[in-house]
């Protein structure tokens, strides 16, 4: 107990030096300021040790007493502490100072506390002296045992080792104090393991001190115990159990516990069928024990032998398939051996076991077997429905060879008899399949249930039934100043059907165009050819478009011909000469199609809205009328300028206020607008085609017709009015109205009768 004590107090004093300097310090700074200065004198604590041994049965034990030099017996100062366990472990005499513990304490648990000592003024409740840090220890007491740590154990050493071989360590730890009473020192001991084994006391070192033999004991329990206090009396003690195993070397061969073993296997099992499996006996373990079987006189080779590496059985797979009908049952032997032998203990290994095998071969019903793994027919498009593909066979393989009769899986293209004869069931089309994949079943006729399929291929041969043609619509144009023999547009055909050789395709003029052509053509002989012109200049006015006939021959037996027309326009290319002016051309009046198509669409709304409008207005009107005037027969003229009207003066050619009548009113109409321009475009985009041409050139020879013939009636003259005069008796001839209205003109620049009309008077504007 003195050395304990000792040894607290050596540990107590650093962390008591801080108080002591800070006492010093005081009376340095007592002794450089007397009484009577202006500076307040410091004071210290006065510490004594704290110690409180552990598990002690208490209910409050004064462990010491505070102490300060500031504290001069007066009431008016008060003694407090903070810190771990103030005020429940710990207690202090406000007015003397005493420190008090107050429960019992586990050093093993804690063993500091750390506490902070207050001197308060009981007036003011505020400090008169710093605060300041004291510990107290907690003495130990030899109150643990023993305990092992890492458990449970376990260890292994090869049989047959000799004396002194290193087995394994055990360690115990103690929670104890060591430097008090040796209360954590200890020592080890073997309760149960001898004579095999025995320990180092000081280490817990377990080694082998005799030769043991895994095949009569593969394993040992260990029993150590570990006393503290190196032994002494009142020491505590605890206990551990080492599971020691014993490995293994390789002293022993396998061999047959049995020498026969029956297996069967049928006829119908696929190649890798397990058979069986035989089993050889090895004292050895682990990697000791593996083993190797093999088959030694099977001339066949019907059957082998493959090892389980988890379980070392011998597993008889089927290598090659058996036929009952050839061969009933086969007897073949086995052998096994050591797959890792030790140099050593190759003497005991000269030898290897054997055993005999014999497998019965068993009858089933087999399916259809098909002679051939897949078929492959070909057959000419267009053939003719009922037309033979070719012929799938299958055979029972059984002794009693069931008929068998075949089926084509989901083909409504094909039909199959029960011969095995594949026919058609409509022609086929090459360029729709080119193969058709069919699936043919065959199946027994006294067993339905045997069943097996084969896949058949069938390509579809070409014939030479369609014709070549243009792969592209062409939009060929050429300039008016194009010189002879100049290349304008490169063309190309397609062909739906199959061809080897090549070239494919020979491009020629038609009969009649080479007579008579402004152009010529050129094979490359390369499927391609070029269109050149055969003149020099064109004319837009008098000639803008010319028409040739493309002759497209393919190479097919027979040959197939086609005649293709290609357009020619002929186009202003300006000072550049460049086609690709015309294409811009082209562009240029593509670009307000979206418009077009807006604008048709309104039109359609407005149209649809004034017919429902004009059914509404025509039931009032039935409802409503009140000075009815059948007898009348009320006529107009409309005449439409483009230029503005002269006001009274158009009045002297008739008679316009005979035009107005009492009992009807004209709806009125909007002046041509941007629509017109609208319509002005549709009427452009029609005239790119050949139709545009022949209409326009019939729309002037009624023209000439018209100017030239004197008696006839001024029918197509056609003018509008932008302005109307001033003081017209007619007043407004708002039978057509004014731009001013704001309303669209109702027009479909796609209508087939309009377009001729438009045309016809806008040559008539022109030519007055």
């Amino acid at each position: 107990m003195n050395c304990c004590l000792f040894l607290h107090l050596m540990l107590g004093i650093p962390l008591l030096w801080p108080c002591l300097t800070a006492t010093e310090n005081s009376k340095t700074e007592e002794a450089k300021h007397p009484e009577g200065s202006h500076l307040r004198p410091k004071s210290g604590w006065i510490w004594n040790q704290y110690f409180v041994e552990e598990e002690m049965n208490i209910t409050r034990k004064i462990i010491g007493r505070l102490s300060s030099n500031m504290h001069n017996g007066s009431k008016s100062l008060k003694y407090r502490i903070s810190g771990d366990g103030a005020e429940s472990i710990f207690f202090v005499d406000e007015t003397t100072g005493v420190l008090s513990v107050a429960q019992k304490l586990d050093r093993e648990k804690q063993a500091f506390y750390n506490l902070k000592a207050h001197l308060i003024d009981r007036t003011t409740g505020k400090a008169v002296e710093p605060e300041s840090d004291f510990v107290v220890k907690v003495t130990d007491i030899n109150d643990n045992a023993p305990k092992f740590l890492h458990e449970p154990y376990a260890a292994v050493v090869p049989e047959m080792s000799p004396e002194g071989t290193f087995v394994i360590q055990v360690t115990a730890s103690d929670a104890d104090d060591p430097l008090c009473n040796n209360n954590a020192r200890l020592i080890y001991e073997l309760l149960h393991g001898q004579p095999y084994f025995s320990i180092e006391p000081t280490t817990g070192v377990i080694r082998t001190s005799s030769k043991t033999d895994r095949e009569l004991q593969d394993s040992y329990w260990v029993i150590v115990q570990a006393k503290d206090r190196i032994g002494l009396p009142g020491a505590l003690s605890g206990t551990t159990s080492v599971l020691i195993t014993l490995s293994d070397i390789n002293d022993n061969i396998p061999t047959f516990k049995k020498g026969l073993y029956r297996m069967n296997v049928s006829e119908s099992a696929p190649i890798g069928t397990s058979v069986g499996t035989i089993m050889a006996h090895d004292r050895d373990i682990g990697k000791n024990a593996e083993m190797d079987y093999s088959i030694e006189n099977d001339e066949s080779q019907t059957f082998d032998i493959i090892t389980n590496n988890e379980t070392q059985e011998g597993i008889v797979i089927l290598k090659k398939k058996v036929d009952y009908e050839q061969q009933t049952y086969y007897k073949i032997r086995a052998k096994v051996k050591n797959r890792h032998v030790d140099e050593q203990l190759k003497k005991y290994h000269t030898v290897a076991s054997t055993t005999f095998i014999r497998v019965l071969v068993e009858d089933e019903d087999e399916p259809p077997v098909f002679l051939l793994p897949y078929y492959i027919f070909e057959i000419f498009e267009g053939s003719p429905q009922g037309s033979s593909v070719g012929v799938v066979s299958a055979i029972d393989p059984d002794d009693n060879r069931s008929p068998v009769r075949y089926s084509i899986t989901k083909s409504n293209t094909f039909h199959i008899d029960d011969n095995g004869t594949i026919i058609t069931t409509y022609p086929l089309d090459r360029e729709m399949n080119a193969w058709c994949n069919l699936s043919i079943t065959a199946r027994e006729l006294y067993n339905e249930e045997q069943t097996s399929e084969v896949p058949v291929y069938v390509q579809v041969l070409d014939i030479n039934d369609h014709a070549p043609e243009f792969p592209e619509f062409y939009e060929i144009y050429v300039c008016e100043n194009a010189s002879s023999g100049q290349v304008i547009q490169t063309i190309s055909a397609v062909d739906k059907d199959d061809s080897i050789e090549s070239p494919n395709f020979y491009f020629n003029l038609s009969v009649e165009d080479t007579k008579n052509s402004k152009f010529t053509i050129i094979d490359n002989q390369d499927n391609t050819a070029v269109i050149v012109t055969n003149r020099t200049g064109f004319s837009l006015q008098e000639e803008p478009v010319f028409y040739i006939s493309i002759l497209i021959a393919d190479n097919g037996i027979p040959s197939l011909t086609s005649t293709n027309t290609l357009t020619i326009q002929v186009c202003d290319c300006g000072d550049s000469g460049s086609i690709q002016v015309c294409h811009s051309k082209d562009m240029l009046l593509m670009e307000p199609r979206t418009e077009i198509m807006t604008a048709v669409l309104i039109c359609a709304v407005i149209i649809i809205l004034g017919f429902i409008f004009m059914i509404l207005h025509l039931q009032q009107r039935r409802k409503q009328t009140l000075f009815p005037e059948k007898g009348k027969d009320c006529r107009e003229n409309i005449f439409k300028y483009d230029d503005a009207g002269t006001g009274e003066e158009d009045t002297e050619a008739f008679a316009v206020g005979e035009l107005r009548c009492s009992t009807f009113m004209r709806e009125p109409r909007t002046r041509k607008t941007r629509s017109a321009e609208i319509r002005s475009l549709c009427r452009m985009s029609w005239q790119v085609g050949p139709d545009d041409a022949v209409i326009k050139e019939f729309i002037l020879e009624k023209l000439e017709e018209a100017n030239t013939d004197t008696y006839a009636h001024p029918l197509d003259s056609l003018q509008t009015y932008a302005f109307e005069g001033t003081g017209s008796l007619a007043g407004s001839l708002s039978s057509l109205e004014s731009s001013a209205s704001g309303e669209n003109e109702n027009f479909d620049c796609f209508h087939d009768l309009e377009l001729p009309f438009q045309m016809f008077g806008s040559a008539m504007q022109s030519n007055n």
